[in-house]
């Protein structure tokens, strides 16, 4: 698939960790092309350079580092609007935007239990998209919301997903060991952390158990979700590790499979994602390691085609209490966070949902000297 003219897309919130993220990963991408940046009141109107204490691997863009911030608002120069705010700030911000005809992809979590929003992983649950004409009709909105789940529930569910369809997921006993990263630049003091492990996470454990698996392998009645119905426990603990959330994780079925049986789901998982070559979807939703000591967070959370996007199953066995029990891993602030949301607005393209914005679009009138022309 070929997109001739890119797609113009802001980042909200893009002085943050995710936000960095996203920016990071727009850079060189085949539809897309970044044409804002946005942050709060107290850093819109400066350089991006001045604003962002740039954390990631390598530079920050250097075509970036002079780009004014905008503030987050209608009129910003974009079709497609990733999310990177803080709940709080989202829940207000992309209400407005999806109401001015943007297509919102928010890593937020405001948006993800509603029940006319898609909570999407696009290799899971695709026809969930068909809840965006819900909610625009619902709602009254030109544009829509879509959403990612958390990091920790994206590889839980995509190392499920195809058990689930093959022989029915019951009972779901999961441990979590996740990343500082998933808290933020600021949000685990290494006083707590450095030589410990913090057994809590806020909220953590009620998304993983009452919220989004549910949603995301529930049926779409062409209305609204059907949730799925299975039980979930997990404990959730945080880990001095950087990044990469390993999950521990015990499953019950409705039909008992042999090792060689989830094995076989696995190798044999060719979700929509990767039949359509999107960009961010790696070649290999799921990956197998035979090894008896893998997964492991710094050795595998950059596996497959696309580093960070997949997810890395392994330590396969029987369980004593439940069926069986394996170790899965991923990259919590790629395809747990920003690149779930790339994905997600991906999807969207190859299915058309962007072709219906164009009226929406022309409605719009973009701000003076935003990022596209800088950049040009």
């Amino acid at each position: 698939m070929n997109i001739q003219p890119k797609i113009r897309v802001g980042v909200l919130g893009a002085t943050g960790a995710v936000g960095q993220r996203f920016v990071q990963m727009l850079q060189g991408h085949p539809w897309f092309e970044l044409s804002v940046l946005c942050a709060s009141p107290r850093n819109a109107g400066k350089r991006y350079a001045d604003a962002c204490n740039w954390l990631l691997r390598g530079d920050m863009p250097a075509h970036l580092q002079d780009i004014i911030l905008e503030e987050m608002a209608p009129g910003i120069d974009c079709e497609v609007a990733f999310s990177a705010l803080p709940s709080g700030v989202a829940r207000e911000v992309e209400a407005e935007l999806a109401a001015a005809g943007y297509i919102v992809c928010s890593n937020a979590s405001a948006y993800r239990y509603e029940p006319d929003v898609p909570l999407l992983i696009p290799e899971v649950n695709p026809e969930h998209l068909g809840l965006i004409d819900v909610q625009r009709n619902r709602r009254g909105w030109r544009g829509f919301i879509t959403t990612n789940p958390n990091c920790s529930t994206t590889h839980l569910v995509s190392a499920l997903h195809p058990l689930h369809e093959a022989f029915g997921v019951e009972k779901v006993f999961a441990v979590t060991m996740q990343a500082v990263s998933g808290a933020g630049y600021s949000g685990v003091t290494s006083m707590d952390i450095i030589d410990n492990v913090v057994p809590h996470i806020s909220s953590e454990e009620e998304k993983m158990e009452r919220r989004e698996p549910q949603k995301l392998l529930g049926r779409f009645d062409g209305q609204g979700v059907e949730m799925a119905d299975f039980a979930v426990s997990a404990h959730c603990n945080r880990v001095p590790v950087r990044n990469g959330h390993l999950a521990a994780i015990s499953v019950e079925f409705t039909r008992s499979p042999s090792l060689e049986d989830v094995r076989r789901a696995w190798a044999e998982y060719d979700p929509l994602p990767q039949r359509m070559g999107l960009p961010s979807a790696p070649q290999q939703a799921i990956l197998y390691r035979e090894e008896t000591d893998r997964p492991q967070p710094r050795m595998d959370r950059l596996a497959g085609s696309v580093p960070g996007m997949t997810t890395v199953v392994g330590r396969l066995r029987e369980d004593p209490l439940l069926h069986v029990k394996f170790l899965a891993l991923g990259h919590n602030t790629i395809r747990g966070a920003a690149g779930g949301s790339l994905l997600n607005a991906e999807l969207l393209v190859a299915q058309g949902y962007l072709d219906s914005q164009e009226e929406a679009a022309g409605d719009r009138t973009p701000a003076a000297g935003g990022v596209l022309n800088a950049v040009r």
